[in-house]
C-alpha cells in the first residue's frame, strides 16, 4: 500500500491510497479458490471446479467484494499508522475516471483511492476540581401537594342539577337546529348534547351566548365558522343556531378525604399524598439536575476554545435549522414575527452549533480520560423509556433501534454525557440554595431553548 498526503490543513487530512494490481489478483484468487471449495456447478464435481472457470463467472463481483474489503482494511490500516483519530467516518472516494474503474474491476489496473477526513481537535482537559457551583432546590410544601390534589380533583370531576343562570363552568344540556341564510346544514342538528361552558368544544362565540340562560329557554346563538375550519362548505360563513336548553348543572366539588383517594387506587389520602410528594420531588429534582448541567457546561464552554471539524458543525447546524424553519412552517410564523431576519437567525443558531459541537468534543474526551463508560443495562432502560413514548408501538420502536447503530448511538450519546457531568460535578465545591417552584422553573425555562431535529 502506498500512502500520499494530499492535503492537511487545519483539522482536515487528505490521503491517496494506491494497491498494487498484484495484491488484489491474490486476494480475488484466494476468495475464489475458496469459492471453488463450496461451488457446485452443473458439469464439474463438487468443490473441484477451476479458478479459471470461477474467475470468467464470478471475476466481477467478487472483485467489487475484494475492492470493498480492501479499502475498509486500508483504511484502517491509514488511520491507526498515522494516529489519526476521525472526527466522523472518512469519506472515500474512487477515481472519477470511468475506464480507471472498469480496469480496477477487470483486474488490470490498480486500485487508487482517497480518503477525507477530519481529525479530532488536540486539546489539553483542564482540572476542574474545586469548581464552585450552585445546587438550587425546591421543598415539596404541603400547600404544593394540596394544589395538586386540588388539581387533580378537578380533572374527574362530576356535575349535579343547579337551580338558576347558567355559568362558565356549568355543563348545560342542549338540542340545536343550524342553519346558514335559513338553510339547515349537514351536522347542524342534534339532541340531548352536553356542554361544559368555557371548555371550547364548540365554534368561538357559541358557549358564551348560553351564560345566563336557564333551564326551558330558547335562544338564537348566531356564530360564524372559522376561515380555517375542517368543512370547506361551511368555513368563513355566518350561522343561526336556534338553541334550546333543557337541562343546567354545576360542578359538584369532590371533597378530597380517604374516599377520594380510594377511589384514585390507593389506600388512604395519606397514601396519596405520599405519592403526589415523591413524584413532585422527582420533578423538582429533575429540574434542578437541568440547572446544575447547565450550570457546568457554561463553565466549560468559558473554558475551551479551539479549531472544530466543519463538517460537523455543519450537520449540528443543519439539525437545528431544520427543526426550527419546520416549526416555523407548521406554526405559520415568520422571522420578523421574532423580531430577527433569516441571516441574524442563521448566525444565531451557528453559533449554538458551534457551541455544541465544542462541548461535545470536550465532554466526550474528559469521560474518555476518566474512564466513564455506558452499560448495557443503562442502552436498555434507556430503549425502553423511548418505547413508552410510542404505547402499541413498541415492537417497531426495538425493531428500529437494533436495525439502526446510528440511532443507538443517539439514545447512548446523553447518558455518557450525563456521567461525565455527574464526574464534574462530585469533584467540585457545590453549594445548596433552596428557591420556590416558581424562580427554579424560570431559572430552568430561561435556559437557551434550542430545537432538536425529531
Amino acid at each position: 500500500m502506498q500512502v500520499t498526503e494530499t492535503l492537511s490543513a487545519g483539522l482536515k487530512r487528505e490521503y491517496k491510497v494506491v494497491v498494487n494490481q498484484a495484491e488484489l489478483d491474490q486476494e480475488l484468487n484466494a476468495k475464489l479458490e475458496d469459492l471453488s471449495k463450496r461451488a457446485n456447478i452443473k458439469g464439474f464435481r463438487p468443490g473441484k471446479v477451476p479458478v479459471h472457470h470461477l474467475k470468467r463467472i464470478y471475476g466481477k463481483s467478487a472483485m467489487a467484494e475484494v475492492v470493498q474489503n480492501t479499502i475498509d482494511a486500508k483504511s484502517k490500516a491509514l488511520l491507526e499508522e498515522k494516529k489519526l483519530k476521525p472526527a466522523y467516518q472518512p469519506e472515500v472516494k474512487l477515481p472519477e475516471d470511468k475506464a480507471e474503474v472498469d480496469a480496477i474491476m477487470d483486474g488490470k489496473g490498480d486500485l487508487s483511492f482517497s480518503v477525507a477526513l477530519e481529525i479530532i481537535p488536540d486539546f489539553d482537559v483542564k482540572d476542574h476540581s474545586g469548581l464552585e457551583l450552585t445546587r438550587h432546590v425546591v421543598e415539596v410544601s404541603e400547600d404544593q401537594i394540596g394544589e395538586t390534589l386540588t388539581r387533580i380533583a378537578s380533572q374527574s370531576k362530576s356535575f349535579e342539577d343547579k337551580d338558576g343562570a347558567a355559568a362558565l363552568g356549568d355543563r348545560v344540556t342542549i338540542n340545536f337546529l343550524g342553519t346558514i341564510d335559513g338553510t339547515p346544514f349537514d351536522g347542524g342538528t342534534a339532541e340531548d348534547v352536553a356542554l361544559e361552558l368555557g371548555s371550547g368544544q364548540f365554534i368561538p362565540g357559541f358557549e358564551e351566548q348560553l351564560v345566563g340562560a336557564k333551564a326551558g329557554d330558547d335562544l338564537t346563538v348566531k356564530v360564524t365558522f372559522p376561515a380555517d375550519y375542517g368543512v370547506a362548505e361551511l368555513a368563513g360563513k355566518p350561522a343561526e343556531f336556534a338553541t334550546k336548553l333543557t337541562k343546567v348543572e354545576g360542578v359538584k366539588e369532590a371533597a378530597i378525604d380517604d374516599e377520594f383517594a380510594k377511589k384514585m387506587g390507593f389506600e388512604d389520602l395519606a397514601k396519596l399524598k405520599d405519592m403526589v410528594k415523591e413524584r413532585m420531588g422527582a420533578e423538582f429534582a429533575q429540574m434542578t439536575g437541568m440547572k446544575l448541567k447547565r450550570d457546568v457546561l457554561d463553565a466549560l464552554d468559558k473554558e475551551y476554545t479551539f479549531e472544530l471539524p466543519e463538517k460537523l458543525v455543519d450537520a449540528e447546524f443543519r439539525g437545528i435549522w431544520n427543526a426550527l424553519t419546520g416549526e416555523m412552517n407548521r406554526s405559520g410564523k415568520s422571522f420578523a414575527d421574532e423580531n430577527t431576519t433569516e441571516e441574524a437567525a442563521r448566525q444565531e443558531y451557528r453559533a449554538i452549533a458551534e457551541r455544541r459541537v465544542r462541548l461535545g468534543l470536550v465532554l466526550g474526551t474528559m469521560g474518555e480520560k476518566a474512564g466513564v463508560t455506558v452499560t448495557e443495562q443503562e442502552l436498555q432502560n434507556a430503549l425502553m423509556n423511548r418505547m413508552r413514548q410510542f404505547p402499541g408501538q413498541e415492537k417497531m420502536v426495538i425493531d428500529y433501534y437494533r436495525k439502526n447503530p446510528g440511532a443507538m448511538m443517539e439514545l447512548r450519546g446523553p447518558i455518557f454525557e450525563q456521567k461525565v457531568v455527574d464526574t464534574i460535578v462530585a469533584k467540585a465545591n457545590v453549594a445548596e440554595k433552596t428557591v420556590t417552584k416558581d424562580e427554579l422553573q424560570a431559572m430552568v425555562q430561561d435556559e437557551e431553548e434550542i430545537p432538536s431535529e425529531a
